[in-house]
């Protein structure tokens, strides 16, 4: 049985051509997103000097990533279109020739799941990576003890992510079995088999929903403290409005891309079952 990680591999050398085209937009956008932070801090001073010109800067910025982000959107979905109908055919291929109509119908469903990963997954994990670490980095250089206590932070998830990684793996084995049975269980359609499976589901869906809602406190909890020990240390010096600008939005930067971490590990959890499910 070929891995997920396998999989994916074999995708992206069969369409390289077209991921290229997609994900070279993607770094472009995700470059200047993070830049975008420091040209908003020279803006505000600019504002706060009356210099008008200099602060349009901001503007034209906003509207170069708007433009990037739109060709991206508008060259991703005619490449993942065409990906996703060639693996179809071929899941369904795999499954027919083992004579089972309703496996084939599961497995083409499931094999979207690897096309979702290059067109919603990546492009979220590369922006995530981008905004996490270019935070750090950023926040590093122009005001060192924030970006200290950030890297301390993310050194602490990473701690706790492999753990973490494995309880999801368990669960969403639970919830593709199900899912894979699925069209079975309908076309039996007894009642006392389809409350089961869809209770199951319902039940393995909550227990999933929970640990992203665990997560989602844990990682505002330590958000708070991040913001209030960047608050404090900016308080204690003499700086300009456009500094405490970069600042900030360098740690909502780190926060809301350090959020979407979770439901990644969750959808890498899930690819990789799906991988030793369907053959494509």
């Amino acid at each position: 049985m070929v891995s997920a990680a396998q999989t994916l591999k074999n995708i992206a050398l069969t369409h390289k051509g077209k991921l290229a085209a997609t994900f070279s937009l993607v770094a472009l956008e995700n470059l200047l997103i993070l830049l975008y932070p420091l040209v908003g801090s020279f803006a505000v001073n600019a504002v706060l000097a009356g210099k008008v010109w200099h602060a349009l800067a901001y503007a034209l910025m906003v509207l170069v990533i708007w433009l990037v982000g739109s060709a991206r959107r508008a060259v991703d979905t005619r490449a993942f279109v065409r990906i996703y109908a060639d693996l179809a055919v071929k899941a369904v291929a795999n499954e027919r020739q083992k004579g089972s109509v309703s496996s084939a119908s599961a497995h083409a469903n499931l094999a979207r799941q690897f096309v979702d990963f290059f067109e919603e997954q990546l492009p979220t994990l590369i922006t995530a990576a981008f905004s996490v670490l270019g935070a750090v980095f950023m926040l590093l250089m122009i005001e060192f003890w924030v970006g200290l206590i950030s890297l301390l932070i993310l050194l602490g998830f990473s701690i706790v992510l492999p753990a973490y990684t494995r309880t999801n793996d368990h669960l969403y084995f639970k919830l593709n079995n199900r899912i894979e049975k699925e069209v079975g269980v309908i076309e039996r359609n007894q009642n006392r088999a389809l409350n089961r499976h869809y209770g199951l589901l319902s039940r393995i869906r909550i227990a999933i929903s929970n640990r992203e809602a665990v997560s989602f406190l844990v990682i505002g909890a330590s958000m708070a403290v991040l913001f209030g020990s960047a608050l404090t240390i900016l308080a204690q010096k003499n700086v300009q409005a456009g500094h405490i600008y970069a600042v900030i939005t360098y740690l909502w930067s780190f926060a809301m891309s350090l959020d979407d971490m979770p439901r990644l590990v969750e959808k890498f959890s899930e690819l990789k079952d799906v991988g030793n499910r369907v053959e494509i």
